[in-house]
C-alpha cells in the first residue's frame, strides 16, 4: 500500500479529490461511512487518512497525540510542517486547524514499519462500526440515530518503546463507553507488536451524539444497509 496514491502534494501543501479520499476509506481501511461516499452532499476527508498523511510525509515518534480539530473536505488544502516538532497544527487555507499533533522521543522514517504501523491502524479503526461500536451501544442501551448517525473522532494516541525491523501487527484490547443524556464518548485501546513482542499500545477516542434507547430492529436496519453498500462495493472491485 502507498499512502501517496491517495493525495497530492506540493511544497508542503496536500490536497485531496473526493475519489481519492473515498478509496482510501473503502478500500484501506474498510470504511463504508456514507460520508465518504464520493457522491455524498456532506462529503468528508476521512480522519485516518490524514493520519496516515501525517506519519507518511514527516515520520512516527515513540509517544504521539493526534487531536481531530474540524472537517476536511476536497475543497481543502492542508499545510503541513518541514518536520515533527513537539506540538504543531495542520492548517487550512484559511489557518483553521484541522489536526493538532503532539510527538516526543526518539522517531523514525522507516518507510516499511510506518506502512505497516498505518496498513494495520485504518484496518482497525474500520472496524469500529458495525463490529465494536453496536456492542457497545447495547451494552449501555442507547444507539445511534438511525436516519442521521453522528460518531466523531476526538483524539488518537500511539506509544512505542522501540522500532525493531518487521512489519507491525495490531491487536484490539478492549473498550469502553461513557453515557451523558444523547452524547457518549467511547475509548478503543490497542496494542502493537512486531514478530509477537509487544512494541507499544494505544487508545482511540470518539464522541457519538443523538443517542437514544436501544432498539434491535432499528440497530439491525442500520447494520444491513451498512454491510449492503460493503458488499456492493466488494463485487464491483472485484
Amino acid at each position: 500500500m502507498d499512502v501517496r496514491n491517495f493525495y497530492s502534494i506540493e511544497e508542503q501543501k496536500v490536497g485531496f479529490t473526493r475519489e481519492q479520499a473515498s478509496l482510501f476509506a473503502k478500500s484501506v481501511a474498510g470504511d463504508f461511512n456514507p460520508l465518504h461516499d464520493v457522491d455524498t452532499k456532506r462529503f468528508c476527508v476521512p480522519g485516518d487518512l490524514l493520519f496516515a498523511i501525517a506519519l507518511t510525509e514527516l515520520g512516527v515518534s515513540q509517544s504521539m497525540r493526534f487531536d481531530f480539530e474540524s472537517m476536511v473536505t476536497e475543497k481543502t488544502v492542508v499545510s503541513l510542517p518541514e518536520k515533527l516538532t513537539s506540538k504543531f497544527s495542520l492548517l487550512d487555507q484559511n489557518d483553521k486547524p484541522v489536526m493538532t499533533i503532539q510527538s516526543s522521543g526518539k522517531n523514525t522514517k522507516n518507510v516499511f514499519f510506518i506502512a505497516s504501523l498505518i496498513e494495520q491502524y485504518v484496518q482497525f479503526s474500520g472496524r469500529t462500526f458495525p463490529e465494536i461500536l453496536i456492542d457497545l451501544m447495547k451494552k449501555n442501551n442507547v444507539m445511534i440515530n438511525p436516519s442521521r448517525p453522528l460518531i466523531i473522532y476526538k483524539d488518537m494516541v500511539i506509544e512505542i518503546d522501540q522500532f525493531p525491523v518487521g512489519s507491525v501487527e495490531l491487536e484490539f484490547s478492549g473498550a469502553s463507553m461513557t453515557v451523558d443524556g444523547k452524547k457518549g464518548n467511547v475509548k478503543l485501546g490497542f496494542d502493537l507488536f512486531v514478530e509477537g513482542r509487544v512494541i507499544g499500545h494505544g487508545t482511540k477516542d470518539m464522541v457519538v451524539s443523538g443517542l437514544r434507547p436501544y432498539e434491535q430492529s432499528a440497530i439491525d436496519k442500520i447494520v444491513d444497509e451498512y454491510n449492503a453498500t460493503k458488499a456492493t462495493y466488494q463485487l464491483s472491485a472485484n
